[in-house]
């Protein structure tokens, strides 16, 4: 489900215990539209995700992300004709209905709910199964019409969904993992939630903050605002291979090195729970 995203590292082994959250289950409301959604207060703080600064990104994963955005933004005038009454495509129906999961609710209970939703609509499947290409993000409706897709399309549709449910967009970013105890890079979703980063992830309904991750390291953040390396603030005008322009690059042997001394937070990822389901 998880592939590179243009990184190696070494790999290293983590465990950590993750914390509960609250039930996630509850009965379906009718959907409202964003703008009739109540709103999470935005806490103004300096707590930055996971306590890193970030630089600007270019490449391939940026250049993605970008269109992928774009695709978003054509969706919601899709779901906006839904909403008039107009011919509604299955895909939308079914965001809508992921949507309705969180209405009416703020906080970690619209997040809990649309996560779980979100992670009960898809099966994990890999780009090279089910499109035969290395790797492709498909737009929110994409992933819906075939309810299949990767790590990355489950965090594009969370997005999608929480933003339709009143969630600010300041409050979400995909986030680009390394994660060491599976040596792969790994894409989530993180929503702030009264002033706390809360880590949205396919493999698991618990809901994470940033700081108790273990066994990863956050490479890249995803938002409004474009691609972003996450970096300590020591490391913030220090450019990577691959996600600077070409000028600005270290040798990838040297961002190796950089990447394995800033290593410290993990994520210890529990097995997935869905084959259960």
């Amino acid at each position: 489900m998880s592939k590179p995203f243009g990184l190696s590292l070494a790999a290293l082994a983590f465990a950590a215990i993750l914390a509960a959250v609250e039930p996630a289950g509850a009965t379906m409301e009718p959907y409202t539209p964003a703008r009739q959604q109540p709103e999470t207060t935005h806490h103004r703080t300096d707590d930055a995700l996971f306590g890193m600064e970030t630089a600007p990104a270019f490449g391939e994963v940026s250049s993605k992300w970008l269109a992928v955005e774009a695709e978003i933004e054509h969706e919601r005038t899709v779901l906006a004709g839904c909403d008039a009454g107009q011919a509604c495509p299955a895909s939308a129906q079914e965001l809508r209905r992921i949507i309705a999961e969180g209405a009416g609710r703020t906080g970690r209970a619209r997040v809990g709910l649309i996560n779980r939703a979100v992670n009960l609509a898809i099966t994990p499947t890999s780009d090279d199964v089910q499109w035969g290409v290395a790797d492709r993000w498909s737009p929110p409706l994409e992933t819906l019409q075939t309810h299949r897709g990767d790590c990355e399309d489950y965090a594009i549709v969370k997005y999608a969904a929480l933003q339709e449910a009143g969630l600010p967009r300041d409050d979400m970013k995909i986030v680009i993992l390394r994660n060491f105890v599976r040596n792969e890079d790994h894409a989530v979703l993180a929503a702030r939630v009264d002033g706390e980063w809360l880590i949205l992830d396919d493999r698991t309904l618990v809901l994470v903050p940033d700081a108790g991750m273990l066994g990863v390291h956050p490479v890249l953040a995803l938002d409004r605002d474009g691609a972003h390396r996450l970096v300590s603030p020591q490391q913030a005008d220090q450019p990577v291979d691959g996600l600077t322009p070409p000028s600005l690059g270290r040798s990838i042997a040297a961002a190796k090195r950089d990447l394995a001394r800033r290593a410290r937070d993990v994520s210890f990822e529990r097995p997935d729970d869905r084959a259960k389901m």
